[in-house]
């Protein structure tokens, strides 16, 4: 045999040893080793690792990466015939790799004990993504379109709005017309100006039949709002809360808001994501307008320029808390309003009121401790 028709590194150690005239003995007494040693790496039994490669090199005058690279070859071939093949351990690295399963175990969300468990975990999936295959979960339910620009939504981002959907696909609230809407931002407006009045806006918004769900956002997610439709006339808007201040709160509700007043989310759910912090030159019209809505919402525009325009580039707390008195808001939507214009996120941080612990008791809510009571 020709040593370059050598499939394994024994059939090219067969081959040098026929060329040279050499016995095993003879090879074993040059390479100080045992004969029956040597007899093993001819037929294979024993694997030639990389000292001994260098030691054949030396022998023969043949590359130690031959060597190593045969064996390697040779391995990878014997493990193909002898490893049983496991066609849910791809869809596994899918499941494991971008699901924070221990966080969903931990949330309440799959009805297993322990994350190793694979046949609990793919048996609970199945039953939150309400799917018979484990291989129909990828799809989650239905489609989704983020409103920032790049790839597709991830699947932690869409097992939260699943979240969102299967706990409004429970709510019972009142039927939903365009008026209605109107009237809630009218009737939200008046509350811009204190953190507590918040707890009424979840009543508010069912109240015009828009079925609104608080879940705390998975590890990753970056997620702060989603808008869509159970149906032609049933609207969800789905909010984390994950930034705990007066001004992103207001912003991200009347945004999503806006989105339901333009019927947005109809076709495919609207996921909001790091909102606010593109500009809106590189944003879809639909997005652009609702930021614009909720920027409108927070602190008309109008005033706020003139603002600018007056004390700039010098802001005093005094002059803040005098401004937002007069529009009868909260100082901290003139504070997140200064921040994004000025791109000082550290100034007028004591303003931004929390307001998380009055939104939350009067919501439909899961997370921060709480498990919301699904039926199953």
């Amino acid at each position: 045999m020709m040593n370059d028709d050598a499939r394994t590194p024994g059939q090219l150690i067969t081959g040098l040893l026929k060329e040279r005239g050499w016995s095993n003995r003879v090879l074993a007494m040059v390479l100080g080793i045992s004969e029956p040693i040597v007899s093993k790496m001819a037929s294979d039994k024993r694997p030639i690792d990389a000292v001994m490669a260098i030691s054949l090199e030396e022998v023969f005058g043949v590359s130690a990466q031959r060597f190593v690279d045969l064996q390697g070859s040779y391995d990878l071939a014997k493990a193909r015939i002898e490893v049983r093949p496991d066609p849910k351990r791809s869809l596994r690295a899918q499941i494991y790799g971008d699901l924070p399963v221990s966080e969903m175990i931990k949330r309440g969300w799959l009805d297993a004990d322990d994350a190793r468990d694979h046949e609990a975990v793919e048996v609970a999936l199945c039953r939150f993504f309400k799917v018979n295959r484990i291989e129909d979960a990828s799809v989650f339910a239905f489609a989704a379109k983020k409103t920032d620009v790049g790839d597709e939504p991830k699947a932690a981002q869409l097992a939260w709005i699943h979240r969102v959907k299967t706990i409004a696909s429970e709510m019972l609230i009142g039927s939903y017309s365009p008026q209605k809407v109107e009237d809630a931002i009218s009737k939200i407006a008046p509350l811009r100006a204190h953190p507590e009045h918040m707890e009424r806006v979840p009543k508010i918004l069912a109240e015009a039949g828009i079925r609104f769900v608080v879940v705390e956002g998975l590890p990753g997610g970056k997620i702060d709002g989603v808008c869509f439709w159970l149906n032609e006339v049933t609207p969800v808007i789905g909010m984390s809360i994950r930034f705990n201040r007066i001004d992103n709160f207001l912003f991200v509700l009347r945004h999503e808001l806006e989105h339901v007043r333009r019927r947005d989310g109809l076709e495919k759910p609207v996921i909001d994501i790091d909102l606010g912090h593109q500009p809106d030159s590189e944003l879809e019209e639909q997005e652009r307008l609702a930021n614009e809505a909720a920027r409108e919402f927070c602190v008309p525009q109008r005033d706020m320029n003139a603002f600018i325009v007056r004390k700039a580039p010098y802001f005093s707390e005094r002059d803040l808390i005098g401004f937002a008195k007069a529009l009868r808001v909260h100082p901290g939507l003139v504070a997140g309003q200064l921040q994004f214009r000025t791109g000082k996120f550290n100034h007028f941080r004591s303003h931004l009121a929390s307001v998380r612990e009055f939104v939350l008791p009067t919501a439909e809510v899961d997370g921060w401790g709480n498990i919301h009571p699904i039926e199953t």
